[in-house]
């Protein structure tokens, strides 16, 4: 059988439906979208039912909707659970639009809407992948879960509550996740590392009141000197983390590691050139690809204090404040991090400063073993289709779902993409590559194919 030409039969009434369900306004950071957010998840469990899935459920919790369903007759084979959200970023600015964000329309073969590629349109290609084989071969080569939430866009608890009470039922020989992109067009990747997260916000007071720095000028402590020396102080000069056991639980990179970080490390100096920057800077030793995707960072991402209008204004301001992100990699705990920086910028505070800390955002790294035969297999279904074989690439990005996924399931993660990086997730004129579209339908099946072969071929 062809599902080439399946799919080019259903391809209308595939992309029908797709802009059916893109046009709910599903964003679940906004309260008047409640609705929408429901209505959202009631579309996608019917839209599960008709594809032949069973046990279909929509979990109420504290938060949006989740949604559930099965199929277990592949007896001896194994299991996959497909994660997904449903929800939407806000559209916002909406003049920036070249047409309405939910009225879905294909221009240049793109579709365009918000949650095109992020992840309904991604998630979409798993349900048709089922229905296909279901309609065609009357069974599936291995055994499905699909679990979807509503909270991923805003980092929402009740799916990580629900996999911990839900243990046994979504219990799978792994987890596969199509939010993600490839590495340009043509060249697939799967994600094999994503960056932990730890933050924390820091204000740094002196006097009760700001001063004249004329009458008080050199003789009080100044928080916005007090800040600025202690930032520094979390660096050494050629850009490595100075915080005392900050590189605690970092892995070594292997020769293999090492090979396929350099596969895809860009020309630095034309990336460089690209960003309008004279260099690129940070930690010795590592190529740019190794630094974001491997290694751990401290970045400030906001300093701010003082008098910031126009013209001058001569004071000594009372307090300042920084906002710090640090990227994880590894075994490195991001409560332990928190607490090493905390020790470190309190024993470096200078002398008439106090110093106030608030800690922030807390998500492990995650880390799966390529040779893992289902993700071998999944880079294989890339090269079935895109005529390339898919490369093993880490992010530096942080999906904090996905290594909760990953521990309490004790499962591999096969992060299998088809978005492009410029497909505008997040900003407006979000849109998905219709090529990536077809070939994702026929990656998928493949994919399934290979891991109930697999599992044949070893009983």
């Amino acid at each position: 059988m062809s599902y080439a030409a399946y799919f080019a039969g259903q391809r209308e009434r595939h992309l029908n439906e797709l802009k059916e369900w893109l046009s709910i306004p599903s964003i679940s950071a906004l309260s008047e979208h409640k609705q929408d957010v429901n209505a959202a998840a009631k579309w996608l469990a019917d839209a599960l039912t008709r594809a032949g899935l069973e046990q279909v459920e929509i979990h109420r919790t504290k938060g949006h909707p989740i949604v559930y369903a099965e199929h277990l007759h592949a007896p001896g084979r194994p299991t996959l659970l497909i994660y997904g959200h449903y929800d939407v970023q806000p559209v916002d600015p909406l003049h920036l639009w070249t047409t309405p964000p939910f009225e879905p329309t294909i221009r240049d073969g793109k579709l365009y809407a918000r949650g095109a590629t992020d992840d309904k349109g991604q998630l979409f290609l798993h349900i048709k992948a089922v229905e296909a084989i279901l309609r065609e071969e009357g069974r599936l080569p291995v055994n499905i879960k699909f679990c979807v939430e509503g909270e991923e866009e805003v980092s929402g608890t009740s799916l990580a509550e629900f996999l911990a009470a839900n243990r046994d039922k979504l219990a799978a020989d792994a987890v596969v996740i199509s939010d993600s992109s490839l590495l340009e067009r043509g060249k697939p990747s799967i994600c094999t590392g994503l960056r932990g997260l730890c933050s924390l916000e820091v204000t740094v007071t002196t006097a009760k009141t700001d001063l004249h720095s004329g009458l008080y000028g050199g003789a009080v402590p100044n928080a916005l000197h007090a800040l600025v020396s202690l930032l520094a102080s979390l660096h050494d000069d050629q850009g490595r983390v100075a915080v005392e056991g900050f590189y605690e639980g970092v892995p070594e990179l292997t020769e293999l590691e090492k090979a396929d970080l350099a596969s895809y490390n860009p020309d630095e100096k034309q990336l460089a050139a690209e960003l309008g920057l004279d260099t690129l800077y940070g930690e010795p030793g590592f190529s740019f690809t190794e630094r974001t995707g491997a290694r751990p960072t401290l970045e400030l991402n906001g300093v701010y204090g003082g008098f910031q209008g126009e013209g001058t204004k001569t004071v000594i301001p009372k307090e300042a404040h920084a906002k710090i992100t640090c990227r994880l990699v590894g075994d490195q705990d991001p409560q332990k991090t928190l607490e090493r920086i905390e020790r470190h910028l309190q024993a470096h505070i200078q002398p008439g400063a106090k110093l106030h800390i608030r800690p922030g955002e807390k998500a492990r790294a995650f880390s799966c073993d390529p040779s893992h035969p289902l993700l071998q297999l999944a880079a294989d279904a890339y090269e079935e289709v895109y005529g390339t074989r898919a490369v093993f690439t880490k992010d530096g990005g942080s999906i904090p779902i996905v290594e909760t996924f990953s521990r309490i399931l004790a499962a591999p993660v096969v992060m299998m993409g088809f978005g492009l990086p410029d497909e505008n997730l997040h900003a407006p004129d979000e849109h998905f590559h219709l090529e990536n579209f077809d070939k994702g339908l026929l990656t998928l099946v493949a994919y399934l194919h290979k891991v109930g072969q697999g599992a044949a071929s070893r009983s």
